[in-house]
């Protein structure tokens, strides 16, 4: 397996940090071979400069496997929903054009159909329609609307990669999502870019998909999720977000040996790529950067 990182953590910390540093992606590429990575996941903060990925890429000293464009695709905005398409489409063929095998991606949730209808249809029994999305309600538009994206992904072999946060406008959030969305989009090039840090705080056991989805799991990113029992007791589930948050690898509830295990059980030789949102490891460059080496160093002792 290579370790990588998502670009982003870096490009957004130095541009908050007002840090004359990782403005372009060899900056960004230099560090990670500097710091023993071997993988970059290259996200939309980076422009898509042909020129400098491709002297990344025949440098050789750190690899790109993946492009990473999250957003909601099924945006009541439809200007801003055309523009969002308009990007996943150019990022399928700039990955295929250098070959990048992957492009990881989020498949929208249409907001107002919870504001339409199905609030005031009696016959809809589902009393989670006052304080949720419910998203199998906006499957039939994910495939109208993805389908030819994972059309085009085919014709350019490329992967297309679903992530699971349910946080970015995304119905790609649990198993029985994962198997529903697969079967309608029917297309071997659909698959998951698996984060288990998602799962820990949806309740969702974290370790079976890994045997279940083995086919499926293109891409692993690398991300924590702690539970604070003590807050969660107070608010529920419910009130806010205040009783989890993100970490690195090694400082939550998930235990890597086993999920790595599972993963090598299963036939994963990817890329483990470390997606940093630990607010202990914020605030400033040298911190995020402290926390993408330290979680780097983490994941090594259990893939080697």
């Amino acid at each position: 397996m290579k370790i990588g990182f998502i670009t982003n953590a870096l490009v957004e910390q130095a541009r908050r940090s007002f840090e004359n540093q990782f403005q372009t992606l060899e900056e960004v590429a230099d560090w990670g071979a500097a710091h023993g990575f071997t993988d970059l996941e290259c996200g939309p903060m980076l422009p898509l400069d042909r020129n400098s990925y491709e002297k990344v890429l025949s440098d050789g000293r750190i690899s790109i496997s993946t492009l990473i464009y999250c957003r909601n695709y099924l945006s009541t905005d439809k200007e801003e929903a055309r523009t969002h398409l308009a990007e996943l489409k150019k990022r399928i063929e700039f990955a295929s054009a250098l070959g990048i095998p992957k492009v990881v991606t989020s498949t929208g949730i249409n907001k107002s159909i919870e504001e339409g209808i199905y609030d005031r249809d009696p016959s809809v029994k589902d009393r989670g329609n006052m304080i949720r999305r419910i998203p199998v309600r906006s499957l039939d538009q994910v495939v109208d609307v993805l389908g030819p994206m994972v059309e085009l992904a085919e014709k350019n072999n490329v992967k297309l990669c679903f992530e699971n946060c349910p946080l970015m406008g995304n119905i790609a959030i649990s198993p029985v999502m994962w198997t529903q969305i697969f079967d309608r989009l029917g297309s071997d090039m659909a698959g998951l870019a698996y984060d288990p840090s998602h799962l820990v705080w949806e309740m969702i056991d974290p370790y079976a998909p890994v045997s279940e989805f083995k086919d499926r799991i293109f891409h692993v990113h690398a991300k924590d999720a702690a539970i604070d029992r003590e807050q969660l007791a107070r608010t529920g589930i419910l009130t806010d977000f205040s009783w989890w948050s993100y970490r690195i690898p090694g400082r939550g509830e998930l235990d890597w040996k086993k999920l790595i295990g599972l993963l090598k059980e299963n036939g994963y030789d990817g890329t483990i790529s470390l997606e940093h949102e630990d607010a202990a490891y914020e605030g400033s460059l040298d911190a995020v950067e402290n926390g993408l080496i330290e979680g780097k160093a983490y994941l090594e002792n259990l893939i080697l």
